[in-house]
């Protein structure tokens, strides 16, 4: 039997049908975005230990290394991370007046010390200052790590003897009779939900305990930093332990 021959319409290809356009279309990636972090030491060996510490972490990237504190603020200008990490003791601008400089033209990103300090009053500079956290270098792994994922959360995270500090400064100014009364206009409902969200509560966890929505909870929470003059969660948790709202 003769093969029987070939059209045009045959010889086309089997994708160029009415059904298919020509384009492929791209395949959407699963892959986790990274947190981008910036290190901040004099201490060569120190920024190396905290390296490899990050990069074991599948959600971590280490994107740059600072030996002072003005090339960290030039590197967050640059490299934009999502957390610093720096040190206070660092020679020029020292981790303090970095983390100043860093917030003021970088809100986006995030602060954290680590440092050798335990004194509390590079704490209170240091939050003063905008950093979300303050972890000491004598401090676990875990604690490094889980502070930094708080950091990117926009959350605060204090070492246990560095909160210590924190609430002995609220004792202190209870002593010399700052009242716990006055909340500057919050109403109850906004006092509840400051305190929720200062004890690390998520907006989902605070809407389930309070049975409203998850919009409600942010609506509170815009008009109590509004009401507050507040700017980020670290100022909130420190708002709330200073009027008791936390109790020691």
């Amino acid at each position: 039997m003769a093969p029987i021959p070939l059209t045009a319409t045959d010889r086309r290809s089997p994708l160029t049908g009415p059904e298919w356009n020509g384009r492929v279309s791209a395949v959407p990636s699963t892959k986790t975005q990274k947190i981008r972090v910036l290190l901040a030491d004099d201490h060569a060996i120190v920024r190396e230990g905290v390296k490899r510490i990050l990069t074991a972490e599948p959600d971590f990237e280490v994107v740059g290394e600072a030996e002072d504190g003005q090339q960290a603020v030039d590197l967050v200008r640059t490299l934009k991370p999502d957390v610093a990490v720096l040190d206070i003791s660092m020679p020029g601008i020292n981790g303090i007046e970095a983390t100043k400089q860093i917030k003021a033209a970088f809100p986006n990103t995030h602060t954290l010390a680590l440092t050798m300090h335990e004194d509390e009053s590079f704490v209170f500079q240091l939050l003063k200052a905008g950093a979300s956290g303050y972890v000491l270098k004598r401090a676990a792994v875990s604690d490094l790590v889980q502070a930094i994922r708080a950091a990117k959360r926009g959350e605060a995270f204090l070492y246990p003897s560095v909160a210590k500090a924190v609430v002995a400064d609220y004792l202190k100014r209870v002593e010399a009779g700052e009242g716990r009364e006055t909340y500057d206009g919050l109403t109850d409902r906004e006092k509840e939900i400051l305190t929720l969200v200062a004890e690390g509560a998520t907006n989902q966890d605070i809407a389930q305990k309070l049975y409203i929505s998850v919009k409600t909870v942010q609506t509170h929470r815009a008009h109590i930093m509004e009401k507050l003059n507040l700017h980020d969660r670290t100022m909130l948790v420190r708002y709330a332990i200073r009027k008791g709202l936390i109790e020691p």
